[in-house]
C-alpha cells in the first residue's frame, strides 16, 4: 500500500477504502462545480474518472475553479488530470475533450457507475439528466449556487432513486455571479453524496 492510500485509509479503513476504488465517476463539466467536486473525491481516495469538457481554462475561471494561473489557455480537462495527479499520482482519469450532448451522452458515459452533472446552463442539466436516467445509475446533479451567502441553503434533494440534486434550486448565474465559496460548498456536496452512497451502499 502507497503512502497516500495508506493515509486514506487509516481515516475509513481499507476495507472502504477498497470499495471506493472500485468505481468510476464520470464528470460532465471541469468548470466550477465538476473541477471541484472532483477534487473532493480524489482526496477521499477516488481513483477511476472519466472527465470530459470541451473548454480551455481562462482567466476569469480562476476566481472558483481548480486551477492555475501558468494553465490558462489549456484543456480544462488535461490540466485538472494533472492538478488531481499531483494529489494522488496512482489516479487513473479519462480526460475528454469534448462537447456532450443529446447524441453522445449516454454512449460517452455508460461505463461509468456514478455520474456528476457539472454543467453550467440549465438547458443542458436538464438536457444529461434526460439522456442518462435510462441507465439507472446514480446522477448527482445541480441547481442554484450563485452569487454569496445564505449557503446553509444549499440542500441536498432527492428526486427520483437515482438522482440527486445538491443547490438552493433557485439562485441563477444569470442574475448573480458564480463566485467560489457557495460553488465550492455544491461541488463539496456533491462529493460528499457520492461518498455516502458507496460506503452505505449494500448495508440496508
Amino acid at each position: 500500500m502507497d503512502k497516500f492510500k495508506e493515509a486514506i485509509s487509516s481515516y475509513i479503513g481499507e476495507d472502504s477504502l477498497k470499495k471506493i476504488q472500485t468505481v468510476k465517476i464520470g464528470i460532465a463539466g471541469a468548470g466550477g462545480l465538476g473541477s471541484n467536486c472532483a477534487l473532493n473525491l480524489t482526496r477521499v481516495g477516488f481513483r477511476k474518472f472519466k472527465i470530459i469538457d470541451f473548454d480551455v481554462i481562462e482567466h476569469s475561471n480562476l476566481n472558483r475553479q481548480f486551477y492555475f494561473s501558468d494553465q490558462v489557455g489549456m484543456n480544462k480537462v488535461e490540466a485538472l488530470r494533472d492538478n488531481l495527479k499531483r494529489i494522488n499520482s496512482d489516479i487513473e482519469i479519462e480526460a475528454i475533450v469534448e462537447n456532450v450532448d443529446e447524441l453522445n451522452a449516454e454512449n460517452l458515459f455508460k461505463d461509468c457507475d456514478i455520474i456528476v452533472e457539472a454543467f453550467d446552463k440549465a438547458e443542458n442539466k436538464s438536457m444529461l439528466v434526460s439522456k442518462l436516467l435510462k441507465l439507472n445509475k446514480l446522477i448527482v446533479s445541480a441547481s442554484g449556487l450563485a452569487g454569496f451567502g445564505g449557503s446553509d441553503n444549499i440542500k441536498t434533494h432527492r428526486v427520483k432513486e437515482n438522482l440527486i440534486i445538491v443547490g438552493d434550486l433557485t439562485s441563477d448565474v444569470k442574475n448573480s455571479p458564480p463566485l467560489s465559496p457557495r460553488v465550492n460548498v455544491a461541488a463539496a456536496k456533491q462529493a460528499d453524496v457520492i461518498l455516502e452512497y458507496v460506503l452505505e451502499r449494500g448495508k440496508k
